[in-house]
């Protein structure tokens, strides 16, 4: 699956509005240097922290650097991933939240699996610190101080896009009332999302339907079956008696799992 598991990327806060800038110009049919020379004014004056002021090169570029991976330029084996979310954001520009989601979840992993831990922990507490997610992605990532840094970075990110609310205790968070999808379409191409963000590219029905790492969300039930007719990129495979394993076409699951 490449290096996309194994690094970090996400070196600034990535505001929700910034997302929808860049699929804006990616819609508008505008090509990449112009896009990259808009998003560079377009972040100019805006910080992570919603604030206007003046930013640095070095962080501004972090920040389009970002942008473009996620929206303009993913890898290659991201592609038909992101022409179709992007042909869904077109049609359905109510869903937005869940859409970009699923986006920087594929191209960014790292994102995936901090929302994963932040949604293991708010399925057991009502609040949840920073200090106990980082203290899992550590278990997984290595304790580095990279990981605590842009852990933050993400962190403030799902504040500012609306999916976490800062308590009254610095450092402490609660989860905000969850977004029901209803559009079974989105709801694959966030299966399709989960599927890209880990390397074993699948995972069991259960799994995915109560996926930790969308805890900002409420995804309607379905069979395995009726996700593999939907899309012509996820396969299902059944084992035991009742359960479904979907994964990803062209990655093979070995006999037994």
């Amino acid at each position: 699956m490449g290096k996309r598991h194994e690094v970090i990327g996400i070196k600034q806060a990535i505001r929700f509005e910034w997302m929808q800038k860049a699929a804006n110009l990616l819609l508008a049919g505008l090509d990449t240097k112009t896009i990259r020379q808009e998003l560079h004014e377009f972040l100019a004056e805006r910080k992570g922290n919603g604030c206007e002021g003046e930013r640095s090169d070095q962080t501004r570029t972090f920040v389009v650097n970002s942008l473009m991976k996620i929206w303009v330029s993913p890898d290659p084996e991201l592609l038909p991933f992101r022409d179709a979310s992007l042909a869904f954001l077109q049609e359905h520009p109510s869903m937005t939240l869940a859409v970009h989601w699923g986006m920087i979840s594929a191209v960014y992993p790292f994102w995936f699996n901090v929302a994963r831990q932040t949604g293991r922990l708010l399925a057991l507490q009502d609040q949840v610190t920073q200090t106990q997610i980082i203290n899992r992605l550590k278990e997984q990532y290595g304790d580095r101080q990279t990981v605590s840094r842009y852990a933050r970075f993400v962190i403030r990110s799902f504040v500012a896009w609306g999916v976490l609310k800062d308590s009254e205790a610095k450092g402490c968070y609660e989860k905000a009332a969850p977004v029901n999808i209803a559009d079974t379409n989105l709801a694959i191409l966030m299966f399709e999302s989960s599927l890209l963000a880990i390397p074993e590219a699948k995972g069991a029905l259960g799994w995915l339907l109560n996926n930790p790492a969308f805890f900002p969300f409420q995804l309607p039930v379905m069979t395995g079956d009726f996700v593999s007719q939907r899309s012509d990129r996820i396969d299902v495979v059944r084992y035991g008696l009742d359960d479904e394993l979907l994964k990803l076409k062209g990655n093979q699951v070995r006999d037994g799992t």
